[in-house]
């Protein structure tokens, strides 16, 4: 079993706590949303690792749903509430998003599975054989795409611009730092697919476990307290 789903579940969680406390302490639904987002990460990640034990078709379609179809999309939703300042957006599309995640769990539950299951292999990735097993409906195929366009345009594209925005204003360099480690975080499993599609299957565990640490340690620095030499209402990706 590779050791590195295991490191990037326990980040990931560790993440997950850090900004749901955030969120406790000082509310803000991208807060929420965001460890929404690193949640469904998590699971994806413990799917993982679950996988490369046993066989199951309800841990691979969560691993599916978590992994595959929501991660980017919730993240990304962190963002829009962060950036448009008006809610009415970014509460529209969070029903919406709600709504369209509803429905793809319900799809690909009741997506069947294939005769492939019987000849899983626990010490090949999940990346490398779930396309045999599970099969994918026209419907899931699409959202699958929607989701992660619209995720991974939402959060990359929220986070550079907020760095621009502070890098402008020459204010809070830390967030600077902090949003430009985010986006590079988020396009590391973007980028997994990719990875997985040249048939370098392994890369997907990897790019997962860099994402999430990047994406971490620029929470950190974004979120650092550190005196403003000048006003300025600029959002950040971390908050």
């Amino acid at each position: 079993m590779s050791i590195i789903p295991i490191l990037s579940t326990i980040v990931t969680f560790i993440f997950a706590f850090s900004v749901l406390n955030r969120y406790r302490q000082r509310k803000g639904t991208h807060l929420l949303l965001w460890g929404i987002g690193l949640v469904l990460y998590g699971l994806g990640t413990l799917s993982e690792v679950l996988m490369a034990i046993t066989f199951s078709p309800f841990v691979l379609k969560v691993w599916y749903i978590s992994g595959a179809m929501l991660t980017a999309a919730w993240l990304g939703q962190g963002t829009v509430w962060l950036l448009f300042r008006k809610p009415g957006f970014a509460r529209v599309s969070t029903y919406i998003l709600a709504a369209v995640s509803l429905l793809s769990i319900v799809l690909v539950f009741m997506a069947p599975i294939t005769g492939a299951a019987a000849s899983y292999n626990t010490a090949a990735p999940i990346s490398e054989q779930y396309k045999e097993i599970l099969v994918r409906s026209t419907p899931i195929t699409i959202l699958t795409i929607l989701l992660n366009i619209y995720g991974t345009l939402a959060l990359v594209g929220g986070a550079i611009y907020s760095a621009y925005l502070f890098f402008r204003k020459r204010v809070l360099i830390n967030r600077v730092i902090g949003n430009i480690l985010i986006a590079a975080g988020a396009l590391f499993p973007a980028m997994a697919g990719s990875f997985v599609g040249a048939g370098i299957v392994d890369m997907l565990y990897l790019s997962e476990l860099i994402g999430v640490v990047l994406m971490y340690i620029g929470f950190l620095q974004a979120t650092v307290h550190r005196p403003v030499t000048q006003n300025s209402a600029t959002p950040s990706a971390a908050g």
